[in-house]
């Protein structure tokens, strides 16, 4: 069959057009800005994220958490809204435990300017984290909320932003990470000590510190240097409580930017939170708020800018004292062995009234007063009925 030239002109000029045309109709609809709405932080960098729940009209609180895979509400304040969840045989795993959890199906979350449907929420304990913070935590929003909608975190404005899926230009001088994320988020990294050592780290906004290293992948990278200066802490995480080694490691570098000297803890991951070897650790907020953060998920995409806190000093105090806010009363948890603290003579149950003449009765501040490192620290407490006083200087953990 013969074509004329005027014919395959035609025709090429047709397949084109179709072409152009099908381009067209795949293009991307720019994202939309939906709501505004501001949150605060808490030790660590917590943010905390005020919304309702279904129909109720009680204003919860609830941790924005990179590092959770669904989302949850606490199982007192289910109680509270006379709530009854579902029984499953479906298991979650933190830090500290592996737990059975309920569920409320199909529920909605409310923010000013936005609700959003079709959530299930998984019920779990956090009594513990409510005592850490001194601040009512009634759930978690992780990946079942963020992975809907492109997120802007403003720690200089306190803001977090909603925006319709769609295509976004990121601002100029950030940089532009591609984890791997599969509802959780695992980003590449390099650590330095003695060593240099790559590996990924489980990407956690809702970590309050700098960085978790499993205690596998450090003896099996060799990454500290040999007789390590090592301080004893206990952390609270998702089922409890468990000791840590506190120590600082020389270097960190995310994507081109390096952070020295950062507080680092070492675990021991008994039921593998971190999925070892193919992570090392966790990556936590402290370091994460030092950098406004866009998180698009449907892209595979986490963009991070400096903001003013990026040269914020790190906390490198050590008493050695835990404080929780327990039915009101702010109480002296754990107090590690060796510790300031325990030298002082703090115990276990104390009930603290004033920090440094402070008796505002506030944990937060309390909290404040006690990251400073070689100041002295007066704390005056009641212990059996008494009021008694004790004096300890915080040591720092720098080496």
């Amino acid at each position: 069959m013969k074509y004329s030239l005027s014919g395959i002109l035609l025709l090429l000029g047709w397949l084109s057009c179709l072409e152009t045309r099908a381009q067209e109709e795949f293009v991307e609809p720019p994202a939309k800005h939906i709501t505004t709405v501001p949150f605060t932080q808490l030790t660590g960098g917590i943010i905390i994220l005020r919304a309702r729940f279904d129909s109720l009209p009680d204003t919860l609180n609830f941790i924005l958490d990179t590092g959770s895979s669904g989302i949850s509400l606490d199982s007192s304040t289910a109680d509270y809204l006379g709530l009854e969840p579902v029984p499953t045989e479906r298991t979650i795993r933190g830090i500290a435990g592996i737990r059975k959890v309920n569920f409320l199906y199909n529920k909605t979350l409310h923010f000013p300017g936005l609700s959003i449907n079709n959530l299930d929420f998984h019920i779990n304990d956090y009594e513990i984290l409510t005592a850490v913070y001194g601040e009512r935590i009634d759930g978690i929003i992780g990946y079942s909320v963020i992975s809907r909608y492109i997120m802007k975190v403003d720690y200089d404005s306190n803001q977090l932003q909603f925006f319709t899926r769609g295509m976004i230009r990121y601002p100029r001088g950030g940089y532009l990470l591609k984890p791997a994320i599969s509802q959780l988020v695992s980003q590449p990294m390099r650590v330095k000590d003695d060593r240099a050592v790559y590996s990924r780290f489980l990407f956690d906004m809702g970590a309050g510190l700098c960085l978790l290293l499993t205690r596998e992948f450090v003896e099996d990278s060799s990454l500290f240097v040999k007789k390590k200066k090592i301080f004893i802490k206990e952390a609270e995480g998702l089922g409890g409580k468990l000791d840590m080694d506190l120590t600082v490691l020389k270097e960190v570098r995310l994507g081109p930017y390096r952070f020295r000297n950062v507080p680092v803890f070492v675990f021991d991951d008994e039921y593998n939170v971190s999925s070892y070897p193919y992570m090392g650790g966790i990556l936590g907020n402290d370091l994460l708020r030092r950098f406004n953060v866009i998180l698009n998920y449907a892209k595979g995409d986490i963009h991070i800018m400096p903001n003013s806190h990026f040269n914020d000093v790190f906390d490198y105090s050590y008493s050695g004292l835990e404080l929780y806010l327990v039915n009101g009363l702010i109480l002296v948890g754990d107090v590690a062995k060796g510790s300031p603290a325990e030298a002082a003579g703090l115990m276990e149950g104390d009930e603290v009234i004033a920090i440094n003449k402070n008796i505002g009765h506030n944990l937060n501040a309390y909290k404040i007063a006690l990251q400073r490192p070689n100041e002295k620290i007066k704390i005056i407490v009641r212990r059996d009925g008494l009021m008694r006083e004790f004096e300890f200087k915080v040591k720092s953990i720098r080496q």
